[in-house]
């Protein structure tokens, strides 16, 4: 690790930790925020193992840019389908459901944006990530 690509470490561990963290709160709360049972565990599943992945990524020795660019895609996409979700009423969302889903799209779209500017730096300064 470098000083020019520790922005890019730390957006990804916390975008992972982050990820795994809301999985895991998603499979027993889930229903509670109005999501049905079957969409809460496999929410939940699907953040613990993109979470986990996330992670890994930004613990490797040299940080594959073509796999951040895939993750950046995916954290678009996810905070596009929150926002759809509560447009077009995908899910019977309560109050604390909505709420919820609009701070994890802002955190989600944060993260986004410190991988892009991660990647950029470390790409400014030659560091092969």
């Amino acid at each position: 690790m470098t000083t020019n690509d520790r922005l890019l470490r730390f957006a990804l561990g916390l975008d992972g930790l982050a990820s795994a963290g809301l999985g895991v709160l998603t499979l027993p709360f889930g229903t509670a925020l109005g999501l049905p049972l079957p969409v809460a565990l496999g929410i939940g599943a699907f953040l613990i193992a993109y979470g986990a992945g996330v992670f890994f990524v930004g613990t490797r020795p040299a940080v594959n840019r073509t796999i951040v660019r895939v993750v950046v895609l995916g954290n678009v996409l996810w905070v596009v389908d929150s926002v759809l979700a509560i447009e077009l009423d995908w899910f019977p969302l309560t109050a604390l459901g909505v709420v919820l889903v609009v701070l994890q799209a802002v955190a989600v779209a944060g993260f986004a944006a410190l991988q892009v500017v991660g990647l950029n730096a470390a790409a400014r300064t030659g560091v092969r990530a």
